[in-house]
């Protein structure tokens, strides 16, 4: 019992500690740097062309963002959904207190997104450029941003209607989003005032589905062979490649079973509208623009002499999974879901460096914040790491937390809580009779090895799920937001009803 107080004990006081110290630092407005934020959509951590996880993916400006800059190993969201993750990276907050939990919830009125400090305390030009999707289902501008090219809800891949400062422009000629977005990116660069710093946040629609790849790109892979993850089938399927030892299919969840013939499962995926190789092959193709799209800005801020002073950070808004555990999509919290891919150089960050700590959407808006001489704000959740990209060593972290509340239109996933460090994860499911989950992924990488039932390591869930508990108490995320739904709306689940 002493042991798991003292873990809880650590966290709490670690992540209070983290928050004063940051809180009180005045602002210092002498050496800030221009900021470029990339966000790409449903890009999950491994499929990037130098992570070697994919063989014929081709991602040339990604893998000049980890050679020319700095690789964040293990960076995750706390929340694998796109609102509620894009909420947590503006608020610096966690879900459970912006109360954006899912796709339809409403900003809460009063909400401070961090450009507006920027803005307003360091002389900030700013301009948001793409994918906003946070509850209101229109495209107008939102506070914090000088500049505005948004688009209603999820967007269209072709012939986009933009929202440009005000007025709608329309580009037909089988424009392709990706592309549009990255020139409205440039125009705010090239026309900015050059007497004040600059932070441009452009938000792909990119690669969310359903994919449709550039013109360009359409069949690249059409001839490339799909690899099968080893938990994608229950050991003695014929498509199996794993056996029940390798595999302890047994204690995975009910409820994850059953997904897997449903909209979000291998053998039922988009109820029968498409398969999956193709599936896997359209996203690597749709991925290909967002990387030229990377590589555009950086040639352009290169071709200025503005790299030197400009921090690039790309990342994904929530990760995707490919087969694991028989599942598509994301929302639950294995690593293909939760985890996600960011990159950042230029303005003086050390050239091919990695970053191993663990770090979270959360912690954008602080670190963005930090490179404008700002501190973070006493109402925020996460903390800068500038430092670390900097090759700095500093207090850090050694657990993330994790939250999915259970949504109307996709009932197949419950409501889920995870704590992970660099050695274990523990997974808590809500409102369900199922059974939970304890993977050590140190050496389990997969998650193919359920250890909630094995009695040598029950102390470690119970500590685990103490240190879970005291995360939601020290952040006020005991009592679970439950939002109204939204009429008829959900008819692909529940035909004409309210």
């Amino acid at each position: 019992m002493k042991k798991v107080l003292s873990l809880v004990l650590l966290i709490v006081i670690a992540s209070a500690c983290s928050q004063k110290e940051q809180s009180s630092t005045q602002p210092d407005l002498s050496n800030r740097k221009n900021v470029v934020f990339i966000l790409s959509d449903d890009h999950r951590y491994d499929f990037m062309g130098f992570m070697g996880k994919v063989p014929f993916l081709e991602t040339p400006n990604m893998d000049r963002m980890a050679t020319e800059g700095v690789h964040v190993q293990n960076a995750f969201v706390s929340t694998s959904l796109c609102s509620p993750s894009r909420a947590s990276i503006l608020s610096g907050q966690y879900a459970h207190n912006h109360k954006v939990v899912d796709n339809q919830s409403l900003i809460p009125e009063g909400t401070v997104f961090f450009p507006e400090y920027l803005q307003k305390e360091a002389g900030y030009q700013t301009g948001f450029i793409g994918k906003w999707h946070m509850g209101e289902h229109h495209s107008g501008k939102r506070p914090g941003f000088d500049f505005w090219a948004s688009f209603k809800g999820q967007g269209v891949y072709y012939n986009p209607t933009i929202n440009f400062n005000g007025t709608d422009e329309v580009h037909g000629d089988s424009a392709y989003v990706t592309d549009v977005l990255t020139n409205y990116a440039i125009d705010f660069i090239s026309n900015r005032d050059k007497e004040k710093p600059f932070f441009l946040y452009l938000s792909h629609k990119g690669v969310h589905a359903d994919f449709q790849p550039a013109k360009r790109h359409l069949g690249k892979y059409e001839t490339e062979p799909v690899a099968y993850p080893p938990t994608m089938f229950p050991p003695g399927h014929e498509r199996s490649t794993v056996s029940a030892d390798q595999y302890n299919y047994d204690d995975l969840p009910n409820w994850a079973k059953a997904q897997c013939n449903s909209w979000h499962g291998v053998d039922y995926m988009y109820h029968g509208q498409i398969n999956f190789e193709d599936f896997y092959r359209r996203y690597c193709e749709t991925l290909l623009s967002v990387d030229e799209s990377i590589g555009t800005v950086l040639d352009y801020l290169e071709k200025e002499n503005l790299l030197e002073n400009t921090v690039v950070i790309y990342m994904g808004d929530n990760g995707f999974s490919f087969g694991e555990h028989g599942l598509i999509d994301k929302r639950q919290a294995y690593e293909e879901s939760m985890r996600v891919p960011m990159l950042a150089m230029g303005g003086g960050i050390p050239a091919a460096s990695r970053v191993s700590e663990v770090v979270q959407n959360v912690d954008v808006g602080p670190t963005v914040m930090d490179m404008a001489g700002l501190g973070v704000k006493a109402h925020m959740d996460g903390s800068s790491f500038k430092k670390l990209l900097y090759q700095e060593s500093i207090p850090w972290r050694d657990t993330v937390y994790y939250e999915y509340f259970w949504e109307r239109p996709f009932p197949q996933t419950p409501t889920v809580h995870a704590v992970r460090t660099s050695k274990y994860k523990f997974i808590r499911y809500h409102g369900v009779w199922d059974i939970n989950e304890l993977y050590d992924i140190e050496n389990d990488p997969n998650e193919m090895n359920n250890l909630i039932r094995n009695d040598d390591y029950r102390e470690v869930a119970e500590e685990l799920r103490s240190a879970l508990f005291a995360w939601l108490s020290e952040t006020g995320g005991e009592s679970m937001p439950l939002k109204p739904d939204h009429g008829r709306r959900f008819d692909h689940i529940y035909r004409d009803t309210y």
